[in-house]
């Protein structure tokens, strides 16, 4: 299918394949369908699938739970992952913490530090047009915190038409009373960057700074220190790795001030029981060593092995070529896609005034539903995310659903180009 859609202009576009080595690293790939869906999951990289494998049928056991080689060689092949991790997001090792996704580090966050710092009165910015694991969590620490007698308010702020947060409103909103702000790093429908920076030096620094790097993790160079961050989730699906494993960066300073969330095995937490030694029925759980403070149970072994892999593979690209990469394809699909009479593009790259991109696109078109457009697209082999994109339904329209294109290291210009092609097609026949 070819059509006058084809772009010509824009910032390396006459690159015809993917990164050096790419697309062969990659086995789910081939040529009978377009994997256009990556900010919802990234495909598995040979060195990824083989770590699984390797675990799973050469020396399965568990690490710090016995003194055998197998499990002391895993033990620590873990650390060495971790100690990779930090190193990987700028970071100490002892402020990594391996987490079952970021949607369960973004909860240890409301559990383990918010549930016992904030106070009645405080405050929670944050946006409702976030990803639901950046919104629900609040929402849900306001409910137990109201069984205690206290009361918080989450005073929402609106993203721009670039698909950012909106700085002034959000630095009008700051009040003595504001203990947290969160932000999605990476936008994970708009494809848009925030980074907080025009706040630094106007705001307490005594306010904690959560990102939500669920979409920039493994797309773009990410260094804690630099976005100043408190805390910091990602989610190793979506950078190469397995589902079921995420990181919880947790800046040094705030580790005195937090609590188990999911308090057992391996989480270093001391029971106090007196009175010679009978338990107490209101025993306290006192801090123990991060991070194992917050890594009750046993890990997801093959999970933070496969990342220790996703990282090597993420390294051996490079993130800057990464970043280069997916804007380009970016500012290639935005040119094809302005071709489209009447398609209008949501928040997000098409409405900055410079040429900038992460990879992902989100669209309408009218006279066709998103959920429709996704199943006839997916019927030429074209394989997108359609829908509201987990962000929570009460605090958007259904009529919001839209067409989202989110691309990486291993998708080509040629399917950028065909897929634009593809869309103009059947704007036409709905026309």
């Amino acid at each position: 299918m070819r059509s006058s859609a084809s772009p010509s202009a824009g910032p390396n576009l006459a690159r015809e394949t993917v990164l050096p080595g790419a697309r062969e690293l990659f086995p789910a790939l081939d040529d009978t369908v377009v994997y256009l869906d990556s900010a919802s999951t990234t495909q598995k990289p040979r060195p990824v699938i083989e770590a699984v494998n390797r675990y799973h049928s050469r020396q399965t056991a568990n690490a710090g739970r016995g003194t055998y080689p197998w499990a002391t060689m895993l033990t620590r092949e873990l650390e060495r992952v971790r100690e990779r991790t930090a190193g990987f997001l700028g970071a100490h090792p002892d402020e990594v913490v391996f987490t079952g996704g970021a949607t369960a580090g973004l909860n240890a966050v409301a559990l383990s530090w918010a549930l016992t710092n904030l106070r009645d009165g405080d405050e929670i910015l944050y946006s409702p047009r976030d990803h639901g694991s950046n919104v629900y969590p609040w929402h849900h620490l306001r409910q137990l915190l109201r069984g205690f007698g206290r009361e918080i308010r989450l005073v929402p702020y609106r993203v721009t038409a670039l698909g950012e947060a909106d700085i002034d409103q959000l630095a009008a909103a700051v009040t003595p009373r504001t203990r947290l702000i969160t932000v999605a790093h990476l936008h994970h429908v708009f494809g848009a960057l925030t980074t907080l920076e025009e706040l630094r030096g106007h705001i307490d620094p005594e306010i904690a700074l959560c990102f939500d790097c669920s979409q920039s993790g493994g797309h773009l160079p990410v260094d804690v220190t630099e976005l100043d961050a408190d805390f910091a989730v990602f989610s190793a699906h979506k950078m190469f790795g397995t589902p079921g494993t995420g990181v919880l960066y947790c800046r040094r300073r705030r580790h005195k001030e937090l609590t188990p969330f999911l308090p057992g095995g391996n989480s270093a937490v001391a029971l106090d029981f007196p009175h010679g030694g009978e338990p107490h029925t209101e025993a306290m759980l006192r801090s123990g060593a991060m991070p194992r403070l917050l890594e009750g149970g046993t890990h997801n072994i093959p999970g933070i092995l496969a990342l220790g892999a996703a990282l090597d593979v993420l390294d051996g690209f490079g993130l800057d070529a990464i970043a280069d990469h997916n804007r380009a394809l970016t500012q290639r699909l935005i040119v094809g896609l302005r071709t489209i009479p009447d398609l209008e593009f949501l928040p997000g790259p098409a409405h900055a005034p410079c040429e900038t991109g992460y990879g992902t696109v989100s669209f309408t078109l009218p006279g066709i539903t998103a959920t429709d457009l996704g199943f006839v697209l997916s019927e030429y082999g074209f394989l997108v995310r359609t829908g509201a994109h987990c962000v929570p339904a009460d605090t958007v329209g259904r009529d919001e659903d839209s067409v989202r294109v989110s691309a990486h290291v291993y998708t080509t210009v040629d399917e950028i180009d065909r897929f634009t092609e593809c869309v103009a097609t059947i704007a036409t026949e709905v026309r």
